[in-house]
């Protein structure tokens, strides 16, 4: 499994894509939360807390993590490659993990410089280091489930089709039913609002983002990065056979 996550993230590197998805998620996170005048604008809300970064990011993703795994299979089956790769002394679970890590790893790598908003709110507070840690740290934490996820869902949709714009338009559909669709039947549905809602990825973020690390978020979290998994496995399964 190693091997196919080197493999990944040497691809990552070795071509623009690594650096244009760290470079466009920075800029479009930079752009949205200290410049453009708006609702996300830090220096605007009055507050010293990266709520409103944690409010875009979610969106930002739904597009820039289906755009980094919508090659991870169609790519290989368009070239004719996946063969090849099934044949190698891995198992499917191994192969897929490593895809998966590969690309979990590239977003992570995006995420890292983000820290340093941490330090300038802190130091913008009032009085300095006026910030809440447990929301801020509860924050990352699902963050990391939620791109967890996502990749997951990237993952299995680039092994419905050889074509990588299919895949993507797919997973960014998924994505964002996942992560919003469930809150929009939540309010169309009289009577059953809250059990609709607890099934989006929305509701279990938010309660991860009071500083609570609840179980059942984690739980969820992993289910549904697990299922995803497991899909796809099943996806090539049947291709191998």
């Amino acid at each position: 499994m190693k091997s196919i996550i080197l493999r990944e993230i040497k691809s990552f590197f070795g071509s623009p894509i690594g650096y244009l998805v760290i470079a466009i998620f920075l800029i479009s996170n930079g752009l949205f939360l200290w410049v453009f005048e708006g609702d996300y604008n830090i220096l605007n809300s009055g507050y010293a807390d990266l709520t409103p970064f944690f409010t875009l990011a979610p969106w930002i993703l739904i597009f820039l993590i289906p755009a980094v795994t919508m090659r991870s299979f169609s790519d290989e089956k368009k070239q004719g490659t996946l063969e090849l790769l099934l044949t190698k002394p891995l198992s499917i679970w191994e192969i897929v993990n490593g895809k998966f890590f590969g690309s979990f790893l590239l977003i992570i790598l995006a995420i890292i410089p983000t820290l340093i908003y941490v330090k300038v709110i802190s130091d913008l507070g009032a009085p300095e280091g006026n910030i809440d840690m447990g929301s801020t740290i509860g924050s990352y934490f699902g963050l990391l489930f939620l791109i967890a996820s996502y990749s997951a869902i990237g993952i299995f949709t680039s092994t419905l089709s050889e074509n990588q714009i299919v895949a993507f338009i797919i997973a960014v559909f998924l994505c964002f039913f996942f992560y919003f669709g469930f809150e929009g039947l939540a309010s169309l549905i009289q009577g059953s609002n809250n059990f609709v809602a607890v099934l989006g990825m929305q509701n279990h973020f938010k309660s991860m983002s009071r500083g609570v690390i609840d179980t059942r978020d984690v739980i969820y979290f992993l289910s549904i990065t697990i299922a995803f998994l497991s899909f796809t496995v099943y996806q090539l399964k049947s291709f191998k056979a």
